[in-house]
């Protein structure tokens, strides 16, 4: 997405052609820096300090700090060694075991030289997958806003509300639940989001309103308690959050808070949709 009128992305390739950049999450509100990862020990630090955060984001940090690992020792005991070290970071990020497990599994069986030239190629296919992804949840998404617009006269604004940051911080770009936002203001649908301040770390606060600004998205930002009050005033049209768990039979775990706004949009029929990869 973009930031003052320049498209980035959360991580990308350094101009160097090897190192790892991403933006430092720890820095926001209030300054945008980046932070250069060029050892295992960097990627592990940025997971585990919540340099970067986000299932979709520390899937593929991990990732590439899976390849970073290569360069310093591609041998069975330093797959095993990466693998263990870089788990230890955020055990409790579902994106994190599965990246791990891709890297491991598309390694042990190569030849020690190509190591790590694939775990290179594997990890930027990884974190081109998550933006695949993040696009077609916000096709999805984009549909929905569409339906309401029609409804709505001309240049009528769809408000939207949101919960936390499922936005384009936690992945590697677009987000999940910030997608079709994005997808609809882009198209030139007038679109204003409800951003929840989400404590107790702000996340909505820091990081949410943020982003939307810097790509000139209309928001406001909310405390947490507000939302059922918005609702009850007709004043939200959609509901979309993200998800840190999501059961086989549909149930959702997210961000604490979340619950009371889908109890709210339940109650006064606004529509409630958990954005998520399927």
């Amino acid at each position: 997405m973009n930031v003052d009128g320049i498209a980035y992305r959360t991580i990308w390739v350094n101009q160097d052609g090897w190192s790892i950049d991403v933006i430092d999450q720890t820095r926001m509100p209030h300054l945008f820096e980046v932070s250069n990862l060029r050892t295992l020990q960097d990627c592990c630090v940025a997971i585990r300090d919540m340099v970067v955060r986000g299932a979709p984001l520390i899937g593929t940090t991990a990732a590439y700090g899976f390849y970073l690992a290569m360069r310093d020792d591609a041998s069975d005991e330093g797959i095993a060694s990466a693998y263990r070290k870089l788990y230890k970071t955020r055990p409790t990020a579902v994106n994190l075991r599965w990246a791990l497990d891709q890297m491991r599994g598309c390694l042990t069986a190569l030849p020690i030289a190509e190591r790590a030239g694939r775990a290179f190629e594997r990890a930027g296919e990884i974190a081109d997958e998550d933006v695949e992804i993040s696009k077609g949840i916000g096709r999805n998404g984009l549909e929905l806003i569409e339906n309401l617009a029609a409804k709505k006269k001309p240049g009528e604004v769809i408000n939207i509300l949101t919960h936390c940051n499922a936005g384009w911080l936690a992945t590697v770009d677009w987000g999940t639940a910030t997608a079709p936002v994005y997808m609809a203001h882009d198209a030139g649908i007038p679109v204003h989001v409800w951003v929840d301040e989400t404590r107790p770390r702000n996340q909505g606060a820091s990081l949410t309103a943020w982003e939307l600004g810097k790509h000139g998205v209309s928001h406001s930002l909310i405390v947490d308690n507000v939302g059922g009050h918005l609702m009850q005033h007709g004043m939200v049209d959609l509901c979309l959050v993200g998800t840190d768990r999501t059961t086989r039979t549909g149930d959702v775990c997210n961000k604490i808070g979340t619950y009371l706004k889908a109890l709210a949009a339940f109650d006064n029929n606004v529509p409630f949709y958990v954005c998520l990869p399927s």
